[in-house]
């Protein structure tokens, strides 16, 4: 049998450019590789803070709508306790109005007049 020989390489000048051709294509690749590693990273990053931002801005939204609808129902009952109030104050500057309260709660009484409180009758301011 015949022993094999070692190959070995030959130093010409179309080699050495292919080698040199081939290391430059192995380090674009690498570049590119990192360079999309890279974009992926960014996007994802902004897209995770994109999102936690819709939240945060959804819960905050939640949380006033909830409050409007608060605030627009104690805006409805004081707005009818200030109108009570303001009528109660037309009331009061009546004076016939001031008498009948003297006279129902406060057993005011002209001269010769009688007052008879009932018991289920309800003040009438």
């Amino acid at each position: 049998m015949a022993k094999r020989h070692n190959v070995s390489r030959i130093n010409d000048a179309y080699i050495e450019q292919y080698d040199a051709q081939v290391k430059r294509q192995k380090r674009r690749k690498k570049k590119l590789y990192r360079r999309l590693m890279l974009f992926g990273m960014i996007v994802a990053i902004t897209m995770v803070s994109l999102v936690a931002f819709h939240i945060d801005q959804r819960a905050k939204y939640h949380d006033m709508q909830q409050e409007y609808t608060e605030l627009s129902s104690e805006l409805t009952s004081l707005q009818n306790e200030e109108k009570k109030l303001k009528e109660e104050i037309e009331l009061l500057n009546d004076e016939e109005y001031l008498l009948q309260i003297a006279k129902t709660n406060y057993f005011f009484t002209e001269e010769g007049e009688i007052v008879f409180k009932l018991p289920e009758e309800d003040p009438s301011y």
